[in-house]
């Protein structure tokens, strides 16, 4: 039973986080953002060193985490209101402009030395914030490599789980399944592939590298399955990341304006009919009158969470879910998996691992709120973006840039493939669930 608060718990963390921090940048502007998240960043690291540097069936131990786990929810929306008060562009009544988009407060006098050193926009907040903001921008290429590996994993993984199953079984019932599956996620691949083509964006040199992309990792799959080292299901999960980076080099997952002209314009051109069947409108109609009969607090709370993930850019939230899919599929499925099967995945991940791999994502998996807070503030600082009109700044619009990076990811993870392809031998049902076998 305690399993399901547990999932609750982490449920309402997650979620918290999600629409904490873009709310700190999108109230207060770039540094309460910032510091936002380096408060939280801090928090959790100290919580999971406390944890790490504890015997597991120690008193002290459960008497700290218990307490910690307790005292965020207070702090959390805490240190929000702090960053607020202390760093939002209009605290003290300082100009947004000179302060968002680029001044560095050299006409600002400090009355003693303890303000310039430790007062508002002093020595410590600019050289804390900064190097905050530093560290993300630079981690930038750590994570999205680290996206591409991971993911690398979780294809072998699927594609050994799927020898498992085929060898197991004297049908052809999880073969049928799986080529099902796998001519799925191929023809949906193919469908996103031909929206990209049809991006207005696109010039010579991005269809040329779309197309010896694409290119290599179809003859990267076909040669995996011919030879016996790979399968469809890896081959089809490869393909389709694959898809999945080119398209996110060329979309923000959002309409461009000839598209949304375009839209408005067949809108106005059609006839006024029900987008759907007047049954499914009928219910529609009630379901809107029973919203509207909720009490005032309730009704205020849905429209304040629909706000909130309004400042966050889909591309952000895309971004991040299949980031921490994959980062936790690496860091707690396949190495409990490898070891002792699906049993241990409840288990909490040890340090005391013979395989030193296991035991590098057992470390990390340690931290995994904090590595959770840097991807995620990373994420948004990508997209924050600042003007001189009435809005001031933006999560939605701005420059995600990176897509240099983008590709190399696309090419190192095809390498890897490529390596572990050549490295491998035609008979092999994987080491990761070789406990599973039967005779």
């Amino acid at each position: 039973m305690w399993w399901f608060f547990s999932i609750i718990s982490s449920s309402i963390f997650l979620l918290t986080i999600v629409l904490s921090i873009p709310i700190s940048f999108d109230v207060g502007g770039r540094d309460s953002g910032l510091a936002f998240s380096l408060s939280l960043f801090c928090f959790y690291f100290l919580y999971s060193s406390a944890k790490l540097a504890t015997p597991d069936n120690s008193r002290v131990r459960w008497t700290l985490t218990k307490f910690l786990q307790s005292l965020q929810w207070i702090l959390i929306p805490g240190l929000l209101i702090w960053s607020l008060h202390n760093f939002a562009v209009d605290a003290n009544s300082t100009d947004w402009v000179s302060k968002t988009i680029g001044g560095l407060g050299s006409n600002k006098h400090h009355a003693t030395w303890s303000d310039w050193f430790f007062g508002n926009g002093g020595l410590v907040e600019s050289v804390t914030l900064g190097g905050w903001d530093k560290t993300l921008r630079y981690s930038s290429p750590v994570f999205q490599l680290a996206e591409g590996f991971c993911t690398l994993l979780v294809i072998q993984a699927a594609g050994q789980i799927s020898r498992w199953l085929v060898n197991r079984g004297r049908s052809d019932t999880w073969i049928l399944i799986l080529l099902i599956l796998s001519a799925s996620v191929i023809a949906s691949a193919v469908y996103f592939l031909w929206r990209v083509a049809l991006f207005p964006s696109i010039n010579n040199v991005d269809a040329t590298l779309i197309g010896v992309t694409v290119t290599s990792a179809f003859f990267l799959c076909a040669i995996g399955i011919g030879t016996g080292r790979g399968n469809p299901v890896e081959s089809s999960l490869l393909f389709a990341y694959v898809v999945l980076c080119v398209y996110q080099i060329f979309t923000d997952y959002v309409q461009s304006p000839e598209a949304q002209a375009a839209a408005a314009e067949q809108a106005a051109n059609q006839t006024e009919f029900p987008p759907l069947p007047p049954i499914i409108m009928a219910s529609y109609s009630t379901l809107l009158h029973l919203f509207s009969l909720l009490p005032s607090a309730v009704y205020s709370s849905l429209s304040f969470l629909y706000a909130a993930f309004q400042t966050i850019a889909p591309s952000v939230m895309i971004s991040l879910i299949y980031r921490l899919i994959v980062f936790y599929c690496a860091t707690r499925i396949i190495p409990a998996i490898r070891e002792s099967g699906a049993g241990a995945l409840m288990q909490e991940p040890s340090l005391d691992d013979s395989d030193e791999a296991n035991r590098l994502l057992g470390f990390l998996s340690w931290f995994s709120p904090s590595i959770l807070i840097a991807v995620y503030t990373s994420l948004l600082l990508q997209h924050f973006s600042t003007s001189n009109n009435e809005e001031g700044w933006t999560l939605r619009y701005g420059d995600a840039g990176g897509n240099v990076w983008r590709w190399v990811n696309v090419a190192a993870t095809m390498s890897l493939y490529a390596i572990e392809l050549y490295l491998g031998n035609d008979e092999t049902d994987g080491g990761l669930v070789s406990h599973w076998k039967t005779d």
